[in-house]
C-alpha cells in the first residue's frame, strides 16, 4: 500500500513561552494589584512632602490662637496649651488621614481594572464610527473619553486622571530610586564608583520607563474611566458637583507629587 506522508506536527513552544502563557492567565489578579500598589506608593511619596507644610500650618494656627487668648487675662493661661510635640502629632495625623483618603479615591478604582480581547479588524471608517458612538456596548475607547472631557468637562473628569498621573510618576520615581540605590551600593565594591554610578543611573531610568509604560498609563486610564462612569451615572446637571470634595483632596497631592516627589532629571545628571 502506498504510504501517505504524515502531517507535520505542530512546533512545540519554548520554556519561556509556556511560562509567559501561564503567568498571563493570572493578569486579572496581578494587574489590578500592581496598579493599586503603584498609586499607593505615589500617594505616600507625595504625602511625605506635605508633612512639613502641614506642621507649618498647624504652628501658624497655634500662634494665632495664642495671640487671641493672650489678650485677655481670663484666657491667658491657655497660651502654649498645645505643645510642639502635640502639634507634630497633629500634623502627622492630618498627613496620614489625607494619604488614606487619597488612597480611597485614586487607588481603589484600580481594582476595577479589566482587560478585554482586542476587537476584530474592520475598515478604518467603520472603526472610527463605532469608537465615536456613545451608545456602543463594551468599554469606552480613549477617543470617546477625551471627547467627553473636552465637550462635557467636569472637575472629576479632569482632576482625578491628572492627579493620578502625578502620583503614578512619583511612584515610578520611588521605584527607580530604590533600584538606583540598591545597584550602586552593591556594585560599588565590585566595579568602582564611576561604573557603579553609571550602571545605577541607567537601570534606574529603565525601571522608571518600564513602570510608567507597563502600569502608569493603565492607572491613569482606569481613573479616567471611573470618573467618566461616575459623571455619566448622575446626568449632566449633577456631573459638575460629582466628586468635588474628592477633587479638592487629591489635587494638592497631585501637585506635590509632580513638584516635590518626582525627581526625574536627577537620574540623568
Amino acid at each position: 500500500m502506498p504510504s501517505h506522508p504524515s502531517s507535520p506536527s505542530a512546533p512545540s513552544s519554548g520554556f519561556f513561552t509556556d511560562v509567559s502563557r501561564f503567568l498571563g492567565a493570572f493578569r486579572w489578579a496581578f494587574m489590578p494589584l500592581g496598579l493599586l500598589a503603584l498609586v499607593a506608593v505615589g500617594v505616600h511619596a507625595a504625602a511625605d512632602t506635605l508633612d512639613d507644610r502641614l506642621l507649618t500650618a498647624v504652628d501658624r494656627l497655634d500662634s494665632a490662637f495664642d495671640a487671641f487668648v493672650g489678650r485677655y487675662p481670663a484666657t491667658a493661661s491657655l497660651v502654649d496649651w498645645v505643645s510642639l510635640e502635640q502639634r507634630t502629632r497633629l500634623a502627622r495625623a492630618l498627613a496620614l488621614g489625607w494619604e488614606l483618603a487619597a488612597d480611597l479615591l485614586l487607588a481603589l478604582p484600580a481594582l476595577g481594572y479589566r482587560e478585554v480581547a482586542a476587537p476584530k479588524a474592520v475598515e478604518a471608517w467603520r472603526s472610527m464610527l463605532e469608537a465615536s458612538e456613545p451608545s456602543a456596548s463594551g468599554p469606552v475607547s480613549w477617543r470617546v473619553l477625551l471627547q467627553r472631557c473636552l465637550r462635557r468637562p467636569t472637575p472629576m473628569r479632569w482632576v482625578r486622571p491628572l492627579a493620578t498621573a502625578g502620583v503614578v510618576l512619583a511612584g515610578a520615581c520611588t521605584v527607580a530610586r530604590l533600584v538606583q540605590g540598591t545597584v550602586y551600593l552593591s556594585w560599588r565594591p565590585l566595579f568602582g564608583d564611576t561604573a557603579a554610578d553609571l550602571s545605577a543611573r541607567g537601570l534606574a531610568v529603565v525601571a522608571l520607563v518600564g513602570v510608567s509604560v507597563s502600569l502608569g498609563w493603565r492607572a491613569v486610564l482606569r481613573n479616567l474611566q471611573h470618573a467618566d462612569e461616575a459623571c455619566e451615572a448622575v446626568g449632566p446637571r449633577r456631573a459638575w458637583t460629582r466628586g468635588l470634595l474628592g477633587c479638592v483632596l487629591v489635587a494638592p497631592l497631585g501637585l506635590a507629587a509632580v513638584w516635590d516627589a518626582s525627581p526625574v532629571l536627577s537620574f540623568l545628571r
